[in-house]
């Protein structure tokens, strides 16, 4: 297994260290944005990798803080944090415009940092947008808004409440500190502008991130080059081999158009 590099993100209590991997190649950067409590190891991520590997691409995937391979407990931090992630990988390991491959939060991710970079450093704004299932908003609409009382009062009293994962034997720690952090970054009520292409992949059976949120989301981009591909069959994960194909397919579709 390679192993990865580390890159030192943020100061003081919310210094941390992230892990890297980077494959190098040609053409604009393809970087891999994971989803909540995801790593860069997954599968979708894995395919990328080895697509990359086959066609000679610049390819580079990270885990955020409390991620993967990356330092801190996972509960420490919030999108605030993980925003500050992607731009530090960002800034450190690409040169010029990237393809930004985001999944489920990495979707939200990609769209933050699309336009922080559009405000600050416009020579590094995405050349292309893949986001599959993004969950854009989460924290607000597809958590808090969905809650039962009772576990909100658990979020505000205790400040975490334990979910039981689908994905994992261990609880996914929901805190107060990531429900109203990500009140600081909702993105739907007003225009997105990426000045880029996007490409949207998602399962009409998706159970954690509805196929409505990707048609709000587009309704959302009234000024830019929109793909969506809605799966029937598909759910959240998008990773059987024709999932993995449609990715491909539609990073290879973007790319291009950025060289």
């Amino acid at each position: 297994m390679v192993q990865p590099q580390f890159l030192s993100v943020g100061e003081g209590e919310r210094s941390r260290s992230i892990a890297v991997l980077a494959q190098p190649g040609k053409g604009p950067a393809v970087v891999w944005l994971g989803g909540f409590r995801s790593d860069m190891r997954a599968t979708k991520a894995e395919a990328l990798a080895g697509w990359a590997q086959a066609k000679g691409r610049h390819f580079i995937r990270f885990d955020y803080a409390g991620h993967g391979e990356s330092g801190g407990d996972f509960a420490e931090w919030t999108l605030s944090d993980w925003l500050d992630d992607v731009l530090a990988v960002l800034v450190a390991r690409v040169d010029g415009p990237a393809v930004l491959v985001g999944s489920s939060m990495g979707g939200w991710l990609a769209l933050l940092a699309t336009r922080r970079l559009r405000e600050i450093a416009p020579e590094r704004a995405p050349a292309g947008l893949v986001l599959i299932a993004p969950a854009v908003d989460f924290s607000e609409e597809l958590m808090w808004a969905q809650m039962p009382e009772a576990i909100r009062r658990t979020i505000l009293d205790d400040g975490v409440w334990l979910r039981p994962s689908e994905y994992s034997p261990e609880p996914t720690p929901i805190t107060r500190a990531l429900v109203e952090d990500g009140r600081n970054h909702l993105m739907f009520g007003q225009p997105i502008e990426t000045g880029c292409p996007v490409h949207i992949l998602q399962g009409m059976r998706d159970p954690d991130v509805p196929y409505g949120q990707a048609l709000k989301l587009v309704e959302h981009l009234p000024h830019d080059p929109v793909v969506l591909t809605l799966i029937k069959d598909g759910d959240h994960r998008l990773s059987t081999p024709e999932d993995i194909g449609r990715l491909v397919a539609a990073v290879e579709g973007i790319a291009p158009a950025a060289v």
